[in-house]
C-alpha cells in the first residue's frame, strides 16, 4: 500500500486499497468453539465477507449450537455440523482452524484441546487471563507446529494500515503521546461474565485491551506500567487509567471503564502534527492527519465487517504454512499480556486460582 497524497491536499482519501480484501484471501474451514454474541458476529463475517465457510458449531448445548447456525450461518447452516462438545469440535475431521470464542477463563484450556488435536487456532483477545496461561499455549503451538494467533482484529484493518505508513512516511514526525479510550456502560448482574471473577471478567480483559494493544502496536511495550483503578462489588476491575512510559521518552495515556459509554476514540501526537482517530478507533472508522502548520487531510474506510479482516489473515497464514501473524505476533501477544497482568497487579485484581500478584 502506498499513500500518494501531498501535504497541502484537504480533501477525504478512501481506504478501500489500504489492505487486502478479505474475499481474496484463500478459503479455510472455520469450527467455532462457544456460541456467544463475538462468535456470532465472526460467523457473519466469514460467511458474508470472505472466501471460507463455518463448517462446524460447538457448544455443551446442542440445541444452542443448532440455533446459532441457523441464525448466523446462512447458506452454510445446512451443511454445518452441530457438535454437543468441545471435544467433538476440534476432532471434527472437516474443520481446519478453530475460533475460541468463549470466556477469557476458559481460553487457555480450549486453546489447548484444539492445538492438542492438530488444529490451527485463533483465539478471542484477551488471549487468556495472564501471560503464564499464554506461554503455555504458545510453548503447545510451537510443539505441535500448528498456527496461533490472538483475535485482536484491529491491527489487520485498513484505518491501522495507514496509521502505520503515515507514522513510518515521517508525516507527523516523531512520536510522543499515545492517547486511547474503550468505555461501555454495563448494568449485568454479578453472575454475568464482565463482572464475575471466575470468568475473568472486569474491564481491563473485555475492553482495556483494545486501547493497551494499540498502544502496544504503536510504541511496542514499555518500559514502565503505572495503573490506577476502581472494583466492583465483586472484586473485578470496573474501571482502570493506565499510563505507559518508555525509555525513549515516549508515554501513552490509556484508560477502560465498564460504568460509561465513553467516547472510544484514539490520538497519536508527534513533533510534527497529530492522528485524531474518531470512535470507535478499534473498529473500521475514519480518522484525520493534522499537521504543526494547520494542513488536515482525512481518511475514510469503507463500511465492511472488521472482523473478516482477521480471518482473511489467519487464511493466508494457514496457505503459507506460517504460524504466527507479523503483525499479531506471539511476542506481542505475550507484551500485552504481561502489561495486563501489571495493570491488574497494581489494580489489585486476583483471579480465583492465581497468586495474590498474578
Amino acid at each position: 500500500m502506498t499513500l500518494s497524497v501531498e501535504p497541502s491536499d484537504t480533501t477525504t482519501i478512501s481506504l478501500t486499497d489500504a489492505v487486502p480484501s478479505p474475499a481474496d484471501a484463500p478459503a479455510v474451514r472455520w469450527g467455532i468453539l462457544g456460541a456467544g454474541g463475538i462468535a456470532a458476529a465472526f460467523a457473519r463475517a466469514v460467511t458474508q465477507d470472505t472466501a471460507s465457510t463455518v463448517v462446524a458449531v460447538g457448544s455443551r448445548d446442542e440445541a444452542k449450537a443448532r440455533t446459532f447456525a441457523d441464525e448466523h450461518l446462512g447458506d452454510d447452516a445446512a451443511q454445518a455440523h452441530v457438535h454437543d462438545s468441545y471435544e467433538a469440535l476440534v476432532a471434527d475431521p472437516d474443520v481446519d482452524v478453530v475460533y475460541v470464542a468463549t470466556p477469557h477463563s476458559h481460553h487457555r484450556d480450549h486453546a489447548l484441546l484444539a492445538i492438542g488435536a492438530g488444529k490451527h487456532v485463533l483465539v478471542e483477545k484477551a488471549f487468556t487471563q495472564s501471560a503464564a496461561e499464554a506461554d503455555e499455549v504458545l510453548a503447545a503451538a510451537k510443539a505441535q507446529g500448528v498456527l496461533v494467533m490472538e483475535a485482536m482484529w484491529t491491527r489487520f484493518l485498513p484505518h491501522v494500515a495507514a496509521i502505520h505508513e503515515i507514522i513510518a512516511r515521517g508525516d507527523i514526525g516523531r512520536v510522543v503521546t499515545v492517547v486511547a479510550d474503550h468505555g461501555q456502560y454495563f448494568d449485568v448482574p454479578p453472575e454475568h461474565r464482565l463482572v464475575n471473577p471466575e470468568l475473568a471478567g472486569g474491564a481491563l480483559l473485555d475492553l482495556g485491551v483494545y486501547p493497551v494493544s494499540f498502544a502496544h502496536d504503536i510504541l511496542g511495550a514499555p518500559s514502565s506500567v503505572t495503573a490506577v483503578g476502581q472494583l466492583t462489588e465483586t472484586g473485578v476491575d470496573g474501571q482502570v487509567s493506565i499510563v505507559f512510559d518508555y525509555e525513549s521518552g515516549q508515554q501513552a495515556l490509556l484508560h477502560t471503564t465498564l460504568w460509561s459509554a465513553t467516547p472510544t476514540t484514539a490520538s497519536i501526537s508527534g513533533t510534527e502534527g497529530r492522528i485524531e482517530i474518531d470512535g470507535a478507533f478499534y473498529t473500521p472508522t475514519t480518522f484525520r492527519v493534522t499537521r504543526r502548520d494547520g494542513t488536515t487531510r482525512s481518511y475514510s474506510t469503507p463500511q465492511v465487517q472488521g472482523l473478516a479482516f482477521e480471518a482473511a489473515e489467519v487464511a493466508r497464514l494457514v496457505s503459507e504454512g506460517k504460524t504466527e501473524s507479523d503483525r499479531m505476533s506471539w511476542q506481542g501477544t505475550l507484551d500485552v499480556m504481561n502489561a495486563l497482568d501489571e495493570i491488574r497487579r497494581q489494580v489489585g485484581v486476583v483471579y480465583p486460582g492465581e497468586e495474590r500478584g498474578v
